[in-house]
């Protein structure tokens, strides 16, 4: 079976789906997870809510040094720049966060889309959503990865109309693979996207 056959069957849980995932080089994962289209991506979100709750580790795994660059490639439901990366790192002061930002054909245009991403426990809605949220509101305040854009803040440019006061709500699929559900002012956008992170 396909990753699109598993998700439409009834009888794949997450935890097959992950197997399955498990199971792939990156090469071939990535191909699966980069040809999914909106309908199958709300699916797998659907899904993913009986998966373990994804962690720090997921999007920056332990081995990793602080400040080195890891990336997700993401594919998502917006009607352009269908395909971008998440790039993230761990901040240099062992605090409990990653730092990251937007890399694709849309950063020249829109602006790099800085994020820090926080746990969600202790807020009993976001928890619902996902373990971990790649947070907009806030934009990293100390060293990031050399050669990363400037920092900027999400209200200034042409981020406004994408990344400000935004929040995605992440969801683990497998052990490389998570799917994200966007909110805007607390209101879901109805946007969601894959991401896939390469072997650091």
């Amino acid at each position: 079976m396909s990753l699109s056959e598993l998700i439409a069957s009834p009888d794949a849980p997450i935890a097959t789906i992950a197997a399955y995932l498990d199971g792939l080089d990156h090469a071939t994962r990535l191909g699966e997870v980069q040809g999914l289209g909106r309908s199958q991506q709300i699916a797998l979100w659907d899904k993913a809510a009986a998966a373990p709750p994804i962690t720090l580790e997921h999007f920056v795994p332990a081995h990793v040094p602080p400040l080195t660059e890891v990336i997700h490639h993401g594919r998502n439901t917006l009607p352009a720049f269908k395909l971008f990366q998440k790039r993230f790192c761990r901040p240099a002061d062992g605090s409990n966060r990653a730092f990251g930002y937007n890399e694709g054909a849309s950063r020249a245009l829109i602006g790099p889309g800085y994020f820090v991403t926080i746990p969600t426990a202790g807020n009993a809605t976001w928890e619902e959503r996902g373990a971990w949220v790649v947070d907009y509101w806030q934009v990293p305040d100390a060293a990031v990865v050399d050669g990363w854009p400037k920092v900027v803040p999400n209200s200034s440019g042409l981020q406004v109309l994408v990344y400000n006061k935004t929040r995605d709500f992440m969801r683990k699929v497998s052990e490389h693979v998570s799917v994200g559900m966007a909110f805007k002012n607390e209101k879901a956008l109805g946007a969601y996207f894959m991401l896939c992170r390469e072997d650091a």
